[in-house]
């Protein structure tokens, strides 16, 4: 069985680069508080790690 995370958006983007902006929204993350599941691989690792203060995430 493939590892998920379970990844909520808990800060706004505002005053972010353009790069953390783009990370956020291809994880799939629109809005705030909204929470998505994403495939474990190491371009979703890179991005959640790029906006890991913007954050929370769970491994499943």
């Amino acid at each position: 069985m493939a590892k998920t995370f379970v990844v909520t958006l808990k800060k706004s983007t505002i005053k972010c680069t353009q790069d953390q902006k783009d990370a956020v929204r291809v994880l799939g993350l629109k809005k705030l508080h909204q929470t998505v599941e994403v495939k474990d691989s190491a371009a979703a690792r890179g991005n959640i790690m790029k906006v890991q203060h913007l954050i929370d995430v769970v491994v499943k």
